[in-house]
């Protein structure tokens, strides 16, 4: 068996998304994975609490780690980074709405067409507001530091090109002001 490049390796962390998923992952001890894709940024609040409380409960020696994936968009102005990647979050915005309604296995406590009714109803500043994380460096950092408080995070995984639609140009240029302008911040 081949010996690991990296030492120590990268942890493992799972995605979760349905709330029994978070307290079932948290008593089993791994790290999380927490995106907005039917819901709201809000509404990850209390599966959170709930996975925080299964990983106590269950012993574990460490605090569990939440990581929270979302899509990110940087620009110079407010209207540039509201602009700019609407027709490719309305794409994202689709694709969930698409993977919600063909995937199996619907269970009640997902209020899966609930959340489908508001996927297919959403206004842009609404996702703006719920679901993405969009804005001048400056907001986006504000943005980034009252979610890591309010959901206590240990980490954001920034989707920069959620809907693939946005130039390469501009991905990179969001990628940049991310990294010389809000991840200072966080250090």
């Amino acid at each position: 068996m081949p010996k690991p490049c990296q030492w120590p390796y990268p942890e493992i962390r799972i995605a979760v998304n349905s709330p029994d998923t978070f307290a079932n992952v948290g008593a089993q001890g791994y790290p999380i994975f927490a995106a907005v894709r039917l819901g709201t940024l809000s509404e990850l609040g209390p599966n959170i609490k709930a996975y925080r409380e299964a990983y106590r409960a269950a012993g574990h020696l460490k605090e569990g780690k939440v990581y929270l994936r979302v899509p990110v968009y940087i620009a110079e102005t407010d209207r540039q980074a509201r602009d700019e990647p609407e027709e490719s979050f309305y794409r994202w915005l689709g694709d969930q709405l698409e993977a919600s309604a063909s995937r199996p296995g619907a269970r009640a406590i997902e209020q899966r067409a609930e959340r489908g009714q508001r996927l297919q109803t959403i206004t842009y500043g609404e996702a703006l507001r719920d679901k993405v994380v969009v804005g001048t460096p400056e907001r986006v950092t504000d943005h980034l530091h009252a979610l890591r408080e309010e959901l206590d995070l240990d980490g954001i995984l920034a989707e920069m090109n959620c809907g693939s639609l946005i130039p390469h140009q501009r991905v990179m240029r969001s990628l940049q002001l991310l990294c010389e302008k809000v991840m200072p911040s966080f250090h």
